[in-house]
C-alpha cells in the first residue's frame, strides 16, 4: 500500500467553529479569531502556537488551519499550509483566485516562515494579513528560515496585498505563552 496523507483538523476545532460568527467584517475580527484559534491549539496540546484561515471577499470563513507539526509528525503542516490546502479543497481548485477573478484573504497569527511564504505565492490568495512578526517567533526560539529580507514587497510584486502588525502584541503573546509553558520549539536538524 502506498503512503498517504490525510489532513484532518483536531476534533476541538468543530466545536470552536460552531460558536463563531458567520461573517468576520473587519480585519481585526479575523485576526482576533486567529489569535483565539492559536491559543486553543496550544491549550488543547494539538500543535504549535500558530493559526491561519482563508476568508472570502465578504469576510466569510472558507477554511481554518492550525499548526499540526508535532501532533502529526509532519513538518509541512504549518497553519498557513493547512488553511490553504483545506480551502483549495473546499473551493475545488488549486488557484483560489480562479485565474485572478476572485479575491481570497489569508489571515495568519504570525508572519510566514520560508515554506509558508512560498505556499502563499502559489495559492491564489490575493491578500495576506499577519499578526506577530517573524522576530516575535524567533524571540521564543522558532527558526523562520531563509526568506527574502523584504518578503512583503516580494508578495506585493506578485499581486498579493500584505497587511502586517494587525493585533501584533496580542498575537505575539500567544507565542510567549506557548514557550513559557514548555511547548515544543521544533527546529529540525539542530541540537
Amino acid at each position: 500500500m502506498l503512503p498517504e496523507i490525510n489532513i484532518r483538523l483536531p476534533e476541538w476545532v468543530e466545536g470552536f467553529l460552531a460558536i463563531c460568527p458567520e461573517v468576520f467584517p473587519a480585519v481585526e475580527d479575523r485576526m482576533n479569531f486567529m489569535i483565539a484559534l492559536a491559543r486553543q491549539n496550544v491549550r488543547n496540546e494539538t500543535g504549535g502556537p500558530f493559526a491561519a484561515a482563508i476568508f472570502d471577499d465578504a469576510g466569510r470563513l472558507v477554511a481554518p488551519g492550525v499548526n499540526m507539526v508535532t501532533a502529526s509528525n509532519l513538518s509541512v503542516l504549518h497553519a498557513e499550509v493547512v488553511a490553504l490546502a483545506l480551502s483549495q479543497k473546499a473551493v475545488g481548485r488549486y488557484d483560489l483566485s480562479d485565474g485572478g477573478r476572485l479575491i481570497y484573504e489569508l489571515v495568519s497569527a504570525a508572519e510566514p516562515c520560508a515554506m509558508c511564504f512560498g505556499a502563499v505565492l502559489w495559492s491564489g490568495a490575493k491578500r495576506f494579513v499577519c499578526g506577530a512578526r517573524s522576530e516575535d517567533a524567533q524571540a521564543v526560539g522558532f527558526d523562520e528560515g531563509p526568506k527574502p529580507a523584504d518578503w512583503a514587497a516580494a508578495l506585493e510584486d506578485r499581486g498579493i496585498a500584505v497587511k502586517r502588525d494587525v493585533l501584533r502584541e496580542e498575537a505575539a503573546a500567544v507565542l510567549r505563552e506557548y514557550a513559557a509553558a514548555g511547548g515544543v520549539i521544533y527546529n529540525p536538524g539542530r541540537a
